[in-house]
């Protein structure tokens, strides 16, 4: 059995706005540093990592020294003209209010639909998995965004629940497990055996 640990990045500047920070690529806040000195996961085998910042310096801070393999795919969602503002922000503007009422399933005017986010995200998952399995790991920790995550979740966890029911806070996660044989043959889902502070 394959257990992947996967962890959302610490918290940066724009999250405790509560912008929406997709691309945008900010470090972690002074105090999203100090807040995940305080947590610890076990040193897995091998690393993967989204290429923004918030994620690698995540990722160094939880596992000095391991090697970090980036995977493009796992960057978090474009949010086009959402991008780095927040509700307040966004106010009187029209799109948003579209966007609003779709229940956030249309585009982000300018950014990326839900559709072809979440087959992004799990494009990237998958060439984990298949590293992984490759290599014959055993464990592994995927420091990834937010949205990433709760698309990879919703995709094939066994607990059946919607997107948005999948968030985790700044530095959260789940720890799920696979097993190889079957994921090869398409039988696609994990079991979920732990979560990291939920909601």
């Amino acid at each position: 059995m394959l257990k992947l640990y996967l962890i959302r990045h610490g918290q940066t500047p724009g999250n405790k706005l509560s912008r929406y920070i997709g691309t945008t690529d900010e470090p972690l806040s002074d105090e999203g540093r100090e807040f995940l000195k305080k947590l610890s996961y076990p040193m897995p085998e091998e690393l993967f990592v989204s290429p923004l910042l918030r994620c690698v310096e995540t990722a160094e801070i939880f596992f000095p020294g391991k090697k970090l393999h980036i995977i493009e795919e796992l960057s978090e969602c474009d949010f086009g003209e959402f991008e780095n503002k927040n509700y307040k922000e966004l106010a009187g503007n029209e799109n948003y209010q579209k966007w609003i009422d779709s229940n956030g399933t249309m585009p982000f005017p300018g950014g990326e639909s839900r559709e072809g986010f979440k087959y992004r995200s799990l494009t990237g998952f998958q060439k984990a998995v298949t590293q992984c399995i490759r290599k014959n790991v055993d464990t592994a920790a995927l420091v990834i965004h937010g949205g990433t995550i709760m698309n990879i979740m919703e995709e094939y966890a066994d607990r059946h629940r919607p997107f948005y029911e999948w968030h985790v806070k700044n530095g959260g996660g789940y720890l799920v497990e696979l097993d190889q044989d079957l994921w090869q043959k398409g039988r696609r889902e994990f079991t979920v055996c732990e979560a990291y502070m939920e909601g």
